[in-house]
Formats: C-alpha cells, sequence, structure tokens
C-alpha cells in the first residue's frame, strides 16, 4: 500500500476545484466568477464539551467544500439555483425575502440558514447586495464522519456571499451567523468549536479554543515527524430520541443542581458533593465535561513542550470517558481504538481517540510519520476482520481556513 492509497478521500484541493470549475464551465457555458473554500475539522481533544464552556482542540482538515458562482445574467429573476455535485440534487433560494426555517431539514437548510443570516446582517438592501446567482458545490468532506461537513457547507457559503457582495464579515462573527444557521435550519444545537474551526483554522497549527470567550490560542504543530491519521469507521448507527439533545439537556440540568453558572467553574470534589441530588446519568454526565475540559488544558501544555506521549495518553483518556460516561461512543469506534493502542509506542502510535459527536465516524490518532504506511495497513486489516467493515483513512496536516480561491474583475 502507498501514501496515496491510504488517502482514501481522493485529491487535493486544487483537484477538488479543477473538477468543479470544469463542471460548472459544462452547466453554464462559462467560466465561474467566483470560487471560495471552507474546510472540514477534526477534534483532537474537547469533545462535547464545546456547548459547556469548555475547551476544545481542533484543527482543519486538508478536506473541503468548494462553490463556485455566477450571476445569473439571462435570468432576473430573483433565485440563487444552488445544486451539489456529491447528491447530484438541485434547489433554489428566493431573494427577495429572507429564508425561513422548514419544517424538515435537508442539505440545503445549511445554506439557506446561511442566507437569512447574510441577508438580516444586510438589511433592507439585501435584495439589492445579493445578485441572482448560480451556484454550484462540491465536498470532499467525508459525511457522517463526524468532520464537520455540514460547517464546513454553512461556511463555505458564508464566505461565497462575502465575496458576491463585498461585505467582508469578523471571523467570529461569520462564524456565530453559521452556528446560528445549524441551530435554528438544521435543528442541531451545536457548540461554536465546528464553524470556528472552518473559519479561523491556520496551515500547521492546532487552535485551542476558549468556548466561554471566544478566544483562540493558536499552538504550533511544527514537527514534521508527527502525522494526524483520520481513520473513518464507515458506521453511523441510527439513533432515537435526539441523542445529542439528550446530552445537552442532562449537563444542563446536572449544572443547576451542582448551583454553578458554567461547568468552567466545577471541579470534581463539587461534582461528588452533588452526588445525591444528580441522577446517575447526570452525574456520569458531569464527570466527562469536568474531566475532559481538564485533560484539554494539559493537552495544550503537552504540545507546547513536545511531549508528544504524554498527549497520547490524554487521547485515550478521553476515548475511555467518552466511552464509560458519556456513552457517544460505539462498538466500531473503540474496536479502532483498541487496535491502535495494541500497535502501541513501538509500532508508531502515540495515542488515539474518537472524534465528533459519536455512534460512529471517525478516529483521530497520531502516529510517527514514518511508520504512517504500516500503521494504516495494520488498522485497516484488523478493522476488517473484527468488524467485517472496510475503514478509510487520511493523513492530514492542519490546514488554512475559509478562503476565496479566485474572484473575476467584475
Amino acid at each position: 500500500m502507498t501514501s496515496s492509497e491510504i488517502n482514501a478521500y481522493d485529491g487535493s484541493l486544487g483537484d477538488l476545484v479543477h473538477r468543479l470549475t470544469q463542471s460548472f464551465i459544462a452547466e453554464h457555458g462559462e467560466p465561474p466568477t467566483w470560487i471560495v473554500a471552507a474546510p472540514g475539522r477534526v477534534n483532537l481533544i474537547g469533545e462535547h464539551v464545546d456547548y459547556n464552556d469548555g475547551f476544545v482542540m481542533p484543527m482543519a482538515i486538508e478536506r473541503y467544500v468548494a462553490m463556485a458562482a455566477s450571476e445569473r445574467k439571462r435570468d432576473d429573476r430573483g433565485i440563487a439555483s444552488v445544486r451539489s455535485v456529491n447528491l447530484d440534487v438541485f434547489a433554489e433560494i428566493d431573494l427577495t425575502k429572507i429564508p425561513t426555517p422548514p419544517e424538515t431539514p435537508s442539505w440545503m437548510s445549511y445554506v439557506e440558514g446561511v442566507f437569512a443570516g447574510f441577508m438580516q446582517k444586510l438589511g433592507p438592501e439585501s435584495t439589492q447586495k445579493i445578485p441572482p446567482l448560480n451556484i454550484l458545490l462540491e465536498s470532499n468532506v467525508p459525511v457522517g464522519g463526524g468532520l464537520s461537513s455540514s460547517a464546513a457547507l454553512e461556511v463555505a457559503t458564508a464566505t461565497l456571499l462575502e465575496a458576491v457582495t463585498g461585505v467582508e464579515l469578523g471571523k467570529a462573527e461569520k462564524a456565530l451567523i453559521c452556528q446560528k444557521a445549524e441551530h435554528d435550519f438544521a435543528k442541531m444545537p451545536c457548540g461554536i468549536m465546528d464553524q470556528f474551526s472552518s473559519v479561523f483554522g491556520q496551515a500547521n497549527a492546532f487552535m485551542l479554543l476558549d468556548c466561554r470567550s471566544q478566544e483562540i490560542r493558536q499552538l504550533p504543530f511544527s514537527s514534521d515527524g508527527i502525522s494526524v491519521l483520520i481513520t473513518n469507521s464507515n458506521v453511523k448507527h441510527e439513533l432515537v430520541g435526539g441523542e445529542y439533545a439528550q446530552r445537552r439537556k442532562g449537563c444542563d440540568s446536572a449544572l443547576t443542581k451542582i448551583g454553578a453558572s458554567s461547568w468552567r467553574d466545577v471541579t470534581m470534589g463539587q461534582v461528588d458533593a452533588a452526588e445525591a441530588t444528580l441522577t446517575a446519568t447526570e452525574r456520569q454526565l458531569a464527570r466527562h465535561v469536568v474531566s475532559e475540559i481538564e485533560r484539554t488544558e494539559r493537552a495544550a501544555e503537552a504540545i507546547e513542550a513536545n511531549r508528544w506521549e504524554a498527549l497520547g495518553d490524554l487521547m485515550y483518556q478521553g476515548h475511555a470517558s467518552l466511552r464509560d460516561d458519556f456513552k457517544v461512543s460505539c462498538k466500531e469506534l473503540d474496536l479502532l481504538v483498541d487496535i491502535a493502542k495494541a500497535i502501541g509506542r513501538e509500532g508508531g502510535v502515540y495515542g488515539s481517540r474518537m472524534t465528533g459527536g459519536g455512534f460512529g465516524g471517525c478516529t483521530v490518532t497520531l502516529v510517527d510519520s514514518d511508520k504512517v504506511v504500516e500503521v494504516s495497513q495494520q488498522i485497516l486489516k484488523a478493522y476488517k476482520e473484527q468488524s467485517g467493515v472496510e475503514a478509510q483513512l487520511f493523513a492530514s496536516r492542519p490546514a488554512i481556513g475559509a478562503h476565496v480561491i479566485s474572484r473575476s474583475p467584475s
């Protein structure tokens, strides 16, 4: 197996943009006026604490949603025509009025929600500022893998609207408009990590995000000897009852019973002291949140000191907490982490954990760069033998956040 075969999600950003440009020309008979891109993300540590005032440590990955657009010059109706290459589906947005949340969310809900937020920002001038548009989008961010393909779509949409209108949002403002779109239009009460990662991502740096203050500290990741390996279990368990929302509600309930206004002010001693008032589930949720916030702070210290084994240990601890206390892992994710742990330091692995919302999706693993191919072969073989499922994986460096790739002169 070669390095290129390991990168199962095909192609670089350049390849993606080239394909998208050719598709746009084939469909609309001219090159696009604007092309933008926004990355997915992987979270190294700090899971399910972004909506609990915690610290998270994501990095933008070298997998993007790209959007190409031009004005509909031969059609003055006030619409934006949007087509997804990946899904081969088409939808329209009426630009004469601000979109309203749908009863049943779909892929277009993420786009419509950002249009709504941007149009509200523009005010009455929105119908003049946003011309009728043809929009084509394509993504190489794995969908359903916990790598924030939805946030990448939202941020790409906002970045395109900035380019089209010439109205540049502040980076934090753009991320928050995208988060609100996901809350209101996709009905997902997410924290701020995904959108902030896609907006603020920097090459060769992890991002320590304080989800209470929204302050960002970039942690340089200059070591060529360490690679970040992302493995998609290719499993996503169907759940009922709004598992994500249930856990968020449980965290809020536990915090109220503990008597604090923020999880950042809570110690494990306070969790233990409130044991009699907490349900068994609330105790477990509280344990995870308090310990994960502490682990993420310690992980930042480990990165700054180049203590990769210490970072790996914290990743294993975080996975165990997500598995046993927060209960958002699954047997396939546990298997991938166990395989990585069995390979161990002698085999080139520092640490591994599930990443994202859970119940399937991806793991993130720190590996010696010169052993990436060997480790990848072992993971793929053992996982297929023990689960019957083919995994996919790729290595990524921290990538640049959302940006305009081309803007033709008007």
